[in-house]
């Protein structure tokens, strides 16, 4: 199995969880503040994983990536950093609204 198809699962799995809570209050801001925490992951990403991979700390297998790369970091090792800054916050969200139901009643 390549790189690129195991994140897809958690591709589609972000893009669900925020399209679920598209009409949740504040949805253009949580977005904003998922993009500006995904560019701060994205270039932690970028610092860290290129240290550890010139340490020789691992390495992936050239035919299980796509190629493309950012130093020495494969870009599917990217995804994971993205999709958390916008899953988590979607399944917050879901789960607040969720607490705020329960509370009422």
């Amino acid at each position: 199995m390549t790189y690129p198809l195991i994140v897809l699962p958690f591709a589609v799995l972000t893009v669900a969880a925020v399209l679920l809570t598209r009409a949740k209050p504040r949805f253009g801001a949580r977005m904003a503040a998922s993009a500006t925490a995904a560019v701060a992951l994205v270039v932690l990403t970028a610092v860290f994983d290129n240290v550890m991979i010139a340490a020789g700390l691992f390495d992936y297998p050239a035919d299980r990536i796509s190629g493309l790369r950012i130093g020495l970091a494969p870009v599917e090792d990217f995804a994971y950093a993205v999709c958390a800054a916008f899953f988590v916050p979607a399944v917050f969200t879901m789960l607040t609204a969720r607490d705020k139901r329960r509370t009422r009643t």
